[in-house]
């Protein structure tokens, strides 16, 4: 059994195994190629995350959707390449809306630079992206377009909040199909769909990327209070700080509100919604949170999503991909502990 990929993903054949880390390899290098500009300060800030590492969460989903048609075809890379690159450009922006200072175990872009390069940074990355994406065919660049509507529109809805009346975690819930599902998605559907695999399971395939994409941003909610900044390569508690309500935060809230809400319950909502910007009462949010039920059932939603994701795959034919794919559902799960 090797190990390949993100969270350690164990992939128990030896040619998946070659297939999928030549084709992050490829997938590397191209990142570092379309990040290069004639301006070598626009290099620096271009390739400041890509240099940082990080997971290549949707590439390599794209190298295991391939795997169900001819992996070596030669759209597969170039479009994980645009995914990674369009997810790097989106993480430039956010860390300007959250005011980060760390991203990905380095000082963020905007730490760094200053917010109008960061936001600059990632218009580039947008841009170079495009221009791959236009040698992949107009079918390509309409997904891509439906997919970055949604994206933006679930960053949207996430600024603006619930609409009177509906539930905040099912509002919550759809903030993310739309910011983190609908990428990881198109990840799948692209490594599919450009290794000439059958429509239907580029669709099933689709539909397990949307689940995934859902659960494995849970579990991010999740490792933001659980975890100190080691294991996430953040800040930890940084959505706590700008009052950004993710999910553990929605469900202590829904407890409160509710009949069986205690004392302590209101007062550690109290504490959120007061100012989190010093940081003792950040701290102590932060410690009221990691010990609160509401952390456990935001795992269990974690849980619940990448159970779904499984259960999609059930149609495909068995095969180490397969395997592989299903793997990722348990590691999802493990992030979140």
């Amino acid at each position: 059994m090797t190990v390949v990929g993100p969270f350690g993903l164990s992939v128990r054949d030896q040619a998946l195994e070659a297939d999928v880390q030549a084709g992050l390899a490829a997938v590397e290098e191209g990142l570092l190629e379309a990040t290069k500009s004639d301006v070598p300060f626009i290099t620096e800030a271009a390739q400041h995350l890509v240099r940082a590492g990080g997971k290549r969460f949707r590439p390599l989903l794209a190298m295991l959707a391939a795997q169900f048609g001819d992996p070596y075809s030669p759209g597969v890379v170039p479009s994980a390449v645009v995914v990674e690159l369009t997810h790097l450009a989106t993480l430039y922006h956010d860390d300007v809306m959250d005011e980060a200072d760390v991203r990905r175990g380095v000082a963020s872009a905007n730490a760094r630079w200053g917010n109008s390069v960061a936001v600059l940074t990632g218009d580039f990355l947008f841009a170079r992206a495009s221009h791959i994406l236009a040698d992949l065919g107009p079918e390509a660049v309409r997904i891509q377009a439906e997919a970055f509507e949604r994206l933006v529109t679930g960053q949207i809805l996430e600024t603006a909040g619930p609409r009177d009346g509906r539930d905040p975690v099912d509002h919550y819930l759809d903030v993310l199909a739309g910011k983190t599902g609908s990428l990881v998605a198109v990840a799948c559907r692209f490594g599919a769909m450009m290794s000439g695999a059958e429509e239907s399971m580029v669709n099933i395939l689709t539909q397990y990327g949307e689940r995934l994409g859902t659960a494995f941003q849970l579990a991010d909610d999740v490792l933001d209070i659980a975890s100190d900044s080691h294991e996430s390569g953040k800040t930890p508690g940084t959505d706590l700080r700008e009052g950004i309500p993710t999910l553990p935060v929605l469900r202590l809230r829904a407890r409160a509100e509710s009949s069986a809400g205690t004392p302590e319950d209101r007062a550690l909502c109290e504490l959120l919604a007061g100012d989190l910007t010093d940081d003792g009462r950040h701290a102590e949010a932060l410690a009221g949170l990691r010990a609160h039920p509401a952390l456990e059932e935001a795992r269990r939603d974690t849980v619940r999503y990448a159970e779904e994701a499984r259960t999609t795959l059930a149609p495909l034919p068995s095969c180490m991909a397969k395997e592989a794919l299903e793997g990722l559902c348990d590691a999802v799960v493990h992030r979140a502990g």
